[in-house]
């Protein structure tokens, strides 16, 4: 597909998300706002060959969709029917099985190294965010990648929410970066100085100067990680999360994209109430009207907690 049917694609999987969810209830908000994400990394890289690691797992409903699985999905959570989170035994392209987790980028660093002792060129990609930022497990993560130095790609999906808006000094961290008035005023001064036919090759160029201007204005804990930071970048723009990792794949070493996406992407009641839209049960997908629940029937944490207690 070229990047004008990928846009058409994205919305497409969209309005099936939203309308199996609607009478087939998961973890809506997320995945809405990492379809563009999803796309792009299957795009760019050869999957299941190149590895993707999802965290958390209720991120990755796009991805099931174009993998395969878009059938299956209507009966996601379902008895016999699809895993909420990624599950190895049911696709290769499931390369590991993480619901909230922080895990990710351990697990592909992990895969990394398995690929550098084979004497295997393959990518590893590990897709974190939606409060899986906030684990220890993660950091332990970032810091083993920046000492070893294989070659990984960490993308940050920076929705600015978990479950609950989230707090705290690395999410006020991540809002520096993103807002950052002198980087984002240079940037775009170089940027409309070049002409379309050069920026191809000067993108690198970019990042390089990007990279630089993080470290003497604000410094970047990721940088100090021994990753080198990208971004931040529209993570709901198509065209340039394609452009984007086209040229991160021909950088070597570990890296992290930094992405800025909206929890509950188009459909209007999802990014309107991005809480209640993280799991919002059943609904009408046309009004957004939720279907209220039974009350005759317990769910299975209160049950699980009831016996526990």
């Amino acid at each position: 597909m070229d990047l004008d049917q990928l846009e058409v694609l994205c919305s497409e999987i969209r309005e099936y998300m939203v309308e199996c969810c609607s009478h087939n209830p998961g973890h809506l908000g997320a995945s809405l706002g990492a379809v563009e994400l999803a796309v792009a990394v299957h795009y760019v890289f050869d999957t299941p060959s190149d590895k993707l690691v999802w965290d958390v797992g209720h991120q990755a409903y796009a991805h099931k969709i174009i993998t395969g699985r878009k059938e299956a999905f209507r009966r996601n959570r379902s008895k016999d029917g699809l895993s909420g989170f990624p599950k190895r035994t049911e696709s290769p392209y499931d390369s590991f099985g993480a619901g909230h987790a922080s895990t990710s980028v351990s697990a592909a660093l992990g895969m990394a190294v398995a690929a550098r002792l084979n004497g295997q060129k393959k990518k590893v990609i590990a897709v974190i965010g939606d409060g899986a930022m906030t684990g220890g497990l993660a950091y332990e993560g970032l810091n083993q990648a920046g000492f070893l130095k294989d070659d990984i790609l960490v993308i940050l999906n920076d929705n600015g929410i978990s479950i609950d808006p989230t707090s705290g000094a690395l999410h006020n961290h991540l809002l520096r970066i993103s807002t950052s008035k002198t980087y984002n005023s240079i940037k775009s001064k170089i940027w409309n100085r070049i002409s379309a036919p050069t920026k191809k090759l000067f993108r690198k160029i970019t990042f390089s100067t990007k990279t630089a201007l993080m470290n003497s204005t604000k410094g970047s804990l990721f940088e100090s990680l021994g990753m080198r930071y990208f971004g931040a970048i529209n993570g709901n723009d198509i065209r340039t999360l394609v452009e984007t990792l086209t040229s991160l794949k021909d950088i070597g070493g570990p890296k992290l994209l930094h992405v800025i996406t909206r929890k509950g992407k188009g459909y209007s009641p999802a990014e309107k109430n991005q809480e209640i839209w993280h799991a919002p049960g059943k609904f009408d997908p046309e009004t957004g009207a939720r279907t209220p629940g039974c009350a005759d029937i317990s769910s299975y944490q209160d049950v699980f907690g009831e016996t526990l207690v």
